[in-house]
């Protein structure tokens, strides 16, 4: 067997380094970008480092440029000192916040909070630069909004896929608390898909015990590596400052919001039109089902799309094109991301017979009776 392994698996490793070598001195061979080729060298350079890391400094060069400050001239501050917890990050008396360049033609993310009723945006770059911004679009729904500056040599970060990032995971929030200026904090991610605040109509938070406190709002969230997984929007605080209850805006949702927003103007949602309940241990064994199964539809919108699909209440929806279903705000979540137009499967229990129905997504309605 040994020899076997020197007489098969050494070539292979030799010509796998080799193409490797060759793809990363000449990229176009392969014909990958020099973007691609910068993230495969980054990739290789920590599949090989198993010292471990002791510092986070590399993460913060490369994500800390990229992040701004962002001071808003209101036309009326909104004050959240009275709002139960928890509490949006900022104050009638700091309304800066902090924006995460995420292109080169210069895009900003941040979130509505930060620049709602603004009447002028101003930007500060790390480096020094300041710029006014205009507002390209807002999105109250997910508390995301979309900014753009015309500056060159810009820094930025790309949106990476935050469905990668895990409880445990070591990320930094950088943003500019109190306004006191770019600030990083350290802490591990403590829960994600966190969609039971009751504060977005759309949320899928990530928890963190990063400090992120008032003026940290728009701000990055990033891992270890510098890649920008979120974005950071509110706290749980019983005084105002941070308790180690953070919550940020997964980079995926973000990436939706804004795509949406430079395409059209604002967010264009699927939309499914049903009304749903967990499964309680009670209908659950009344149905005959496990708890786990999927959610109770309780109502279905007069010729929406489940209702033209044949949907019923009563029904137990299970999945969407195979994809579970047992949180019914994961379910709102999942079906927004569905371009209107295109058609769904949803497989369902009915009267404990398995049945799949087709839907067709439409155009999520802006105010739903």
């Amino acid at each position: 067997m040994k020899k076997l392994l020197k007489s098969v698996g050494l070539p292979i490793l030799i010509g796998l380094f080799t193409a490797i070598t060759v793809l990363l001195i000449k990229p176009e061979l392969g014909g990958i970008s020099e973007k691609s080729r910068n993230r495969l060298i980054e990739q290789s350079t920590r599949a090989f480092n198993f010292t471990g890391q002791v510092s986070y400094s590399d993460a913060v060069i490369k994500a800390a440029p990229a992040v701004v400050s962002i001071s808003t001239n209101s036309l009326s501050q909104r004050g959240d000192s009275n709002l139960p917890l928890p509490q949006r990050t900022n104050t009638r008396n700091t309304p800066e916040g902090s924006g995460v360049i995420v292109d080169p033609e210069g895009y900003i993310l941040t979130n509505h909070h930060v620049i709602q009723n603004a009447a002028k945006l101003m930007i500060t770059l790390r480096d020094g630069r300041e710029v006014k911004a205009r507002i390209i679009g807002t999105d109250p729904e997910s508390d995301l909004a979309v900014l753009k500056v015309n500056l060159k040599d810009l820094p930025y970060l790309d949106l990476v896929d935050s469905a990668s990032a895990e409880i445990g995971d070591v990320v930094l929030a950088i943003g500019n608390p109190f306004g006191l200026g770019q600030t990083v904090t350290m802490g591990i991610i403590s829960a994600t898909g966190r969609n039971d605040l009751q504060l977005n109509t759309y949320e899928d938070f990530i928890q963190t015990d990063a400090a992120i406190n008032i003026g940290n709002s728009g701000g990055a969230l990033v891992n270890a590596y510098g890649d920008l997984i979120g974005i950071s929007t509110l706290l749980f605080s019983r005084s105002g400052g941070s308790e180690g209850v953070g919550f940020v805006i997964p980079s995926n949702m973000a990436r939706f919001v804004m795509d949406s927003i430079i395409k059209y103007g604002r967010v264009i949602r699927g939309w499914l039109g049903i009304e749903s309940q967990p499964l309680s241990s009670t209908l659950a064994e009344a149905y005959g089902v496990s708890t786990k199964v999927g959610i109770l539809i309780t109502g279905v919108y007069e010729d929406g799309p489940a209702d033209r699909a044949g949907l019923r209440r009563g029904d137990i929806l299970t999945g969407i094109n195979g994809q579970g279903t047992r949180d019914g705000r994961k379910v709102m979540n999942m079906v927004a991301r569905i371009p209107p137009g295109q058609q769904m499967t949803m497989q369902v229990l009915r009267d404990g017979e398995a049945i799949e129905l087709t839907a067709q997504a439409t155009t999520r309605p802006t105010i739903v009776n």
